[in-house]
């Protein structure tokens, strides 16, 4: 399973993007956007998936 950004909450501050150990995070329109085939919820790397972790906006990376 991968991860998703919501994008009607995104405020495109770009924290998620440093933090993707996948490269899997990239902008689209002006809102970040995660890559479901590179996305590995960070399984590896870390305990839990970064996006959410260092997102402001709460429930806004997110199972997809």
């Amino acid at each position: 399973m991968a991860y998703k950004i919501v994008a009607s909450q995104c405020t495109a501050c770009g924290a998620c993007e440093f933090e993707c150990p996948n490269a899997a995070i990239s902008t689209k329109r002006g809102v970040y956007v995660i890559d479901a085939a590179l996305c590995t919820e960070c399984e590896g790397h870390f305990k839990s998936p970064q996006c959410a972790a260092v997102c402001p906006v709460a429930d806004t990376c997110v199972p997809a």
